[in-house]
């Protein structure tokens, strides 16, 4: 796992073969500036005698605070340190969790059809009826085509109603029974659970974890993990989880100042960065990041390891104070 305390941006610049090519490439380090610019100098050179041989390789990499999915170390603040974890603070403001070996999921609820039933159903009335219409050269055979899909559609939305009603669903339940079907599988594994707005979040105390391993792999594809987070687990050699709320969650709707809110900061940004946050801190620590609902599994599994880094994650998160989640 990197998590880089200092940035810097390499750019080299020559024309081959009557066209010019300028090249630019980040470098980090944990040393010193100094450090991270000659690391940035010697990626743009590398990058650039590559791309002069005719390699197809992007001219100028991406500034983003999240990428750790795309194979560069995570470019965040780092906020604090607890041992080999760090605490940085993300793109939007909040806080997060980043650790090379103890297993985080978030489990998130199944997303809902986007768009309203009877919208749907209005719709394919309109192109029915326009398809029909325009086929028979006719104004009734439009009208009895939208007349008959509309009274189709409307009958299929109130028959789905009413299965609704006989048997109400909680959202929240579908994501419990995967993680209780992983856990009938894997009966060795201790998960902690821990509620989030978007579902549960999994804490994984029976043992450590390589983010590249098989059996990472097949927990996240079994319980449905987020592929960004899976991918950046596998690039960054890391898990991952928010220790604080997000800002829109707590009444702060405007953006991480200054935008885009990537680090670093130009030293003359930073009065206005250290404002943001003053004011987005102060609203967080009346919110809990996830609220914790019990262990599954093997619970009296546990390692050193796990342990230190759980009561961290429950501290930052405020996992057990009652306060809402956000």
């Amino acid at each position: 796992m990197i998590v880089p305390a200092y940035w810097a941006e390499g750019r080299f610049q020559q024309r081959v073969d009557g066209r010019q090519i300028t090249v630019r490439r980040f470098g980090w380090s944990d040393e010193s500036p100094a450090a991270a610019q000659a690391h940035a100098d010697a990626r743009t050179r590398e990058a650039f005698g590559r791309i002069a041989a005719g390699e197809a390789l992007e001219r100028r990499e991406r500034k983003a605070g999240y990428n750790g999915a795309h194979g560069l170390p995570i470019r965040e603040e780092i906020v604090e340190r607890h041992g080999d974890a760090v605490v940085t603070r993300n793109s939007y403001g909040a806080r997060c969790l980043n650790t090379p070996d103890v297993l985080f999921v978030d489990v998130d609820f199944d997303q809902p059809p986007v768009g309203s039933p009877l919208l749907v159903v209005i719709g394919a009335a309109v192109l029915g009826g326009g398809v029909a219409g325009y086929a028979a050269k006719s104004w009734l055979a439009a009208l009895v085509a939208f007349l008959g899909v509309l009274s189709v559609g409307l009958w299929r939305i109130r028959t789905e109603k009413a299965k609704v009603g006989r048997s109400p669903r909680d959202p929240l339940l579908a994501v419990r029974a995967r993680i209780d079907r992983f856990i009938h599988q894997h009966p060795d594994w201790h998960l902690r659970l821990y509620r989030t707005p978007a579902g549960l979040r999994a804490l994984a105390m029976h043992r450590t974890f390589a983010p590249g391993e098989t059996a990472v792999a097949d927990c996240f594809q079994a319980l449905g993990a987020d592929t960004v987070y899976a991918r950046m687990c596998r690039n960054q050699n890391c898990f991952r989880a928010r220790v604080s709320a997000k800002p829109w969650r707590i009444g702060i709707a405007d953006h991480l100042r200054p935008r885009p809110g990537v680090w670093p900061v130009a030293p003359e940004r930073r009065p206005e960065r250290e404002a943001w946050v003053a004011r987005y801190e102060s609203a967080a620590a009346r919110h809990a990041a996830c609220a914790f609902v019990g262990a599954v599994g093997a619970t009296g599994r546990t390692t050193f390891e796990t342990q230190a880094l759980c009561a961290v994650h429950d501290r930052l998160c405020q996992a057990e104070s009652g306060l809402p989640i956000a």
